[in-house]
């Protein structure tokens, strides 16, 4: 367990292929409104956060920039996500869409650390579309780390088709106890390939939990601090989001305490497999 034990707010995970590295904890903004979204970015950065997760889809690109501009932390040491939801139509408008996303975010001169697509659901003309888009912006130094994100087993292998990069570099699921994914998961750790969990506080439905309340009363934890640390623990790269500032601080106050194996196979033995989704589950076909 002492590998565990050394994780701490400023923990990074290595990007493959690359001499680039992650933050650990990241802070998710969906659904934050543009007049909300500068300061709960502000908080999270002034807790310690050091990487933040946006999307076009989400309409707060330009206010995450803007935010980490008024913090005053340099931008090289703050770890940028957004994502392309649907193709432009052509490659050249979908290469547009992403620039416009990384001038929304960083200026004209500047770059984001990681651009992902946000669904497969455009289908497999959609999906290369928008990768050699976003290949293209990494040739250009505009993205550094490009992604993809609800993708199965089925949709990454397809993309060996064409992809210059490959494997991606991250696939953002949703990840917690009750929907654990184990196929895709352990397909992206076979191939390196990070693991991002987006909704690991389940949406604050599973608060009153038996299992898990007992757990966080064990540790003298919240319960979202417990969900957040089971991501830890399983090598996954959690995006908790609130727009509470009390949250937001709890959310990155994980490092304290340490969840035993008799916790951890508790809660593994929650998984509901895709009934337990609240979002969606992958399709590995």
């Amino acid at each position: 367990m002492s590998s565990l034990q050394k994780l701490s707010l400023t923990s990074t995970v290595p990007i493959l292929n690359s001499s680039y590295t992650m933050p650990r904890l990241g802070f998710g903004i969906y659904q934050s409104p543009p007049a909300v979204c500068v300061n709960s970015c502000l908080t999270a950065l002034k807790a310690g956060y050091r990487h933040i997760d946006s999307a076009q889809f989400y309409a707060n690109e330009r206010e995450m920039g803007e935010a980490v501009k008024k913090s005053g932390i340099p931008r090289s040491e703050i770890f940028l996500t957004t994502k392309i939801l649907s193709a432009g139509g052509s490659p050249e408008k979908s290469y547009q869409k992403c620039r416009d996303s990384v001038e929304k975010i960083d200026g004209r001169e500047g770059y984001v650390d990681l651009f992902l697509i946000h669904s497969p659901n455009g289908g497999p003309k959609a999906i290369q579309e928008m990768w050699q888009a976003l290949e293209r912006l990494v040739d250009e130094r505009k993205v550094r780390s490009i992604g993809v994100s609800n993708f199965g087993i089925g949709h990454i292998e397809r993309m060996k088709e064409y992809a210059k990069i490959w494997p991606p570099r991250v696939n953002q699921i949703e990840l917690h106890p009750w929907n654990q994914q184990r196929d895709i998961v352990f397909y992206c750790n076979t191939h390196n390939i990070i693991i991002q969990a987006y909704c690991p506080l389940v949406r604050n439905m599973k608060a009153h939990d038996e299992t898990l309340v007992s757990i966080s009363k064990k540790h003298n934890k919240t319960t979202g601090q417990v969900l957040i640390r089971y991501c830890l623990q399983k090598g996954w790269v959690p995006l908790p989001k609130s727009d509470t500032p009390e949250r937001i601080e709890k959310n990155a106050d994980v490092y304290g305490f340490e969840l035993d194996e008799g916790d951890m196979e508790t809660l593994n033995g929650l998984d509901q497999g895709e009934r337990g989704a609240i979002v969606q589950a992958v399709k590995n076909d």
